[in-house]
Order: C-alpha cells, then structure tokens, then sequence
C-alpha cells in the first residue's frame, strides 16, 4: 500500500540501558588495599626475624645508622661549646679514634653494621681485659727478677686501646732497640723482644706492629728516609718474633708511621719517640 504523501517520519527513539553497581568487585581499590597489607606484614616479619637474629650492640647500630640526626651529642666534643653548637664539620672532636688521629666531626659507619664478624659480649670482653693485665705484669715480673734484663723494665709501656693491649718498646738516651739509623737489633733489643715473645706466644690475639722514629734528619745521599726505617723496623720485629715461636698466621698488620705519632709531642727529637708498638688485638666472639 502507497505511503501517504502527508504522513511525517516516524521519531528515532535511543534507549540508554545504565547497569547496577556490583560493590567496587570489579574495581582497583581493594588490589592496593592488599598490596600495602602485604607489604606491611613483610615489613612486620623482617623486624622480627632481626630482633631475633641480632645482638643488642647491633640493634643499636642499625637504629643510630637509620635516624642518625637522633644520636645524641656528647658534652665538650666537636666544638659544642661555641658557635653554631658545634655543628661545624670541620671541628675538631675529642671522640675516640685510632691511636695517633685526632679527628674531625665526620659521618661515621656504625660498628657491627656491616654484618662482619661480632664483637665479645661485655662479659668476654672484661675477662679478656683481665688477661691482658696479667699478661703485662707478667711480662714486668719477668724482667724484674732478671738482674740483667731489670733495667729494661722501665722502656715498656701498657696501654688499653680500641684495638686491644698496646706494647710499646721505647728507646730512651741510655738504650736503644736498634743500632742508631738502622733496622739492626741491638743485643739489649734482641733479649727485649726475646721475652716479650716467651709472654705473647702463650695466648692466641692476632698481632699489631708498628714503627715509630724521631725527626732527626736524614742527608739527600742517604738512600733512606724515616718511613723507610719505621717500616724496616717492624718487619725487623716481626720476624724476630716469628723466629721466637709466634706463628706467621697471628701477624695481622705491619706498618710503619715515621715520626707522625711522637710518644713526646712537644720534642720531636726526643730519644723516646723511637719505639716499637706491639698491639694484641680483641679477640671477637666465638674465638677460640
């Protein structure tokens, strides 16, 4: 049948179908909800795992080394008395460093955060400080009840330091460990360390040697320098010692400092900046 010529077109009708919500199952909300749960659990489980696995000096490493503004500053150090509260970094401190070194206020790596070797407990700690008081008056009973090494007695020193008991052999203006300008042993020296070596040997500490000169000068023909000798020196004794029983695996370190650590400060050229430091190293946990 015709369409009627007066008939207009029929509306276009668009229907529009909007779906319910499903309560955000389809979303992303709740994925990054778990992920930071997860996260925090891990986080959760690591702390325990290091509580448990560290000790209360290594607890207090790894917090100082995290938060290391919190460290608290000690009195009379690095300048804290004057302008600024000390926070200038190159002040000189008075914290404790190596033998000779006198510092300045630098970052420092905590101790035992590297997970290195441990350190002794306190307990071990003290009886080995108990041992070494023994070992050095040992040592001084020996030489005394010698009436030919007595004299020798009064050029040791004993000193506790950070790396263990210190022994220093010092020259003094009546005698000398070495030929004067040379690595020879004298025969004072040689019996000097000669009993040193009877004491040493009885305990198991890794070994520490260094030289030490005066500034006295040497001429440009020379061929040899302070450094030269302070080095030559401590290879000297540590052979020496080797000879006398110590084994070659106890050498930890040999070195040689020249006139940079003078035993007397105010008089470089005093005989009794030229020495010999024996250190017997802390022993760390679990050595036998």
């Amino acid at each position: 049948m015709a369409a009627r010529p007066n008939t207009p077109p029929r509306p276009i009708i668009v229907k529009k179908v909007i779906e319910g919500g499903h309560g955000g199952h389809h979303g992303g909300a709740w994925k990054v909800a778990y992920a930071d749960f997860v996260t925090a659990m891990m986080a959760f489980f690591l702390l325990m795992w290091l509580l448990g696995a560290t000790t209360e000096k290594q607890r207090k490493a790894l917090a100082d080394y995290f938060a290391p503004t919190i460290v608290q500053t000690k009195q009379d150090s690095a300048g804290s008395k004057g302008l600024f509260g000390g926070e200038s970094l190159v002040s000189v401190d008075k914290y404790p460093h190596r033998q000779g070194q006198t510092g300045t206020r630098t970052m420092t790596i905590p101790r035992d955060a590297t997970g290195g070797p441990r350190e002794a407990s306190g307990r071990e700690r003290e009886n080995e400080r108990r041992r070494f008081q023994l070992l050095a008056q040992s040592l001084n009973e020996k030489l005394l009840s010698k009436s030919e090494l007595k004299r020798l007695a009064r050029n040791l020193r004993f000193t506790e330091t950070m790396e263990g008991l210190r022994i220093d052999v010092v020259d003094d203006a009546d005698l000398s460990m070495f030929q004067l300008g040379t690595s020879e042993l004298t025969p004072a020296g040689a019996r000097l360390f000669s009993e040193i070596a009877t004491v040493v040997a009885a305990v198991p500490n890794q070994l520490m040697i260094r030289g030490h000169t005066d500034s006295a000068p040497w001429s440009a023909g020379s061929g040899t320098n302070n450094w030269r000798l302070s080095v030559d020196r401590a290879e000297v004794t540590r052979n020496y010692l080797e000879y006398r029983g110590i084994g070659t695996e106890r050498f930890q370190r040999i070195e040689g400092v020249a006139d940079r650590e003078p035993h007397i400060p105010s008089d470089r050229l005093d005989p009794r900046n030229r020495r010999i430091s024996i250190t017997l190293g802390w022993r760390l946990a679990g050595d036998n």
